[in-house]
């Protein structure tokens, strides 16, 4: 019995360590997402946070807020959709969560 638990603990250990590989991967990979042909462009690290965000001149437009606050998001989930095509993490929820 003793030796099963053991055997248990390693594949944990082991697995834990993969995890934190991936995630460590996850965290350098940049992916760029665009809206409006360009208008708007944003860079996530794969775990989805911004790192950065370009509005070209042209999109702004002061009577028209609402406009670029949608290419924005729209950028954004551009972005994001990519990551969770390329991402080698499982999609469990709350895996962010997991303890370290």
């Amino acid at each position: 019995m003793g030796s099963g638990f053991s055997k248990m603990k390693k594949q944990a250990r082991m697995m834990q360590e993969q995890f934190g590989q991936m995630k460590d991967k996850m965290q350098s990979t940049l992916v760029e997402g665009s809206a409006g042909n360009g208008l708007v462009t944003t860079v996530l690290n794969g775990e989805k946070m911004v790192k950065k965000i370009v509005i070209k001149p042209e999109c702004v437009n002061p009577n028209d807020i609402e406009g670029l606050q949608d290419l924005i998001v729209a950028a954004f989930e551009n972005a994001a959709g990519k990551i969770e095509k390329e991402s080698p993490m499982p999609q469990m929820p709350g895996f962010g969560l997991m303890p370290q």
